[in-house]
């Protein structure tokens, strides 16, 4: 028996005939396999995602859900806030409900000193009425002139503007659709005065 021995240097590689790759051309592609089923739940197809639910189509939006216990306490917080303004002489109080409006509070009030000073004054008295009650600001913002001063208490924000100013910033046009709490509103607490010009303290 003779061993053939070939070189494949000079071993001619058989192409495929025009008939069989015109064949391999139109066979049709390999069929996909059968995709697993659904998994079931105690006996029921499982149902495609639901939609954002209320919390996260609340953050989506840049709100959060009304949380009615802690709007109450947010309410009562703002009040005393107002409260004690009320007892530095401020003026023209606003309580605006953003409740389920805002993400970062839930209560903004606005009131208006009459002076640089007076400004001052408002501030530090909220801060120490709302301090006495546990409640410490998170943030203490605004002109340092006497001009402006935000509190922030988390759930309350208090602006204190000095008055002819107020109207510059003008806070409540930027909430008008919200709903305003009604307050009792003592008759000195109401601005007699045109803005633009100064009062007295």
């Amino acid at each position: 028996m003779v061993a053939l021995c070939y070189d494949v240097r000079y071993v001619k590689k058989s192409k495929p005939s025009r008939k069989s790759a015109k064949s391999h051309r139109n066979a049709r592609p390999a069929a996909r396999p059968p995709q697993p089923a659904a998994r079931k739940e105690g006996g029921k197809p499982k149902k495609p995602a639901a939609r954002l639910r209320r919390p996260e189509a609340a953050a989506l939006f840049g709100s959060r859900p009304v949380d009615e216990r802690a709007r109450r306490e947010a309410l009562a917080l703002a009040k005393a806030a107002i409260a004690a303004a009320l007892d530095k002489k401020a003026v023209e109080p606003v309580l605006i409900d953003v409740s389920g409006r805002a993400s970062y509070a839930d209560f903004i009030a606005v009131v208006s000193g009459r002076s640089d000073r007076q400004v001052e004054a408002i501030a530090e008295g909220v801060c120490e009425a709302l301090t006495a009650t546990g409640r410490r600001p998170m943030g203490r913002e605004g002109a340092r002139n006497g001009r402006w001063v935000l509190l922030d208490f988390g759930d309350v924000v208090v602006h204190v503007f000095y008055h002819p100013l107020r109207e510059v910033f003008d806070i409540e046009s930027l909430w008008i659709d919200a709903p305003r709490v009604k307050l009792q509103v003592p008759a000195e607490a109401r601005a007699d005065m045109a803005p633009g010009r100064d009062g007295t303290s």
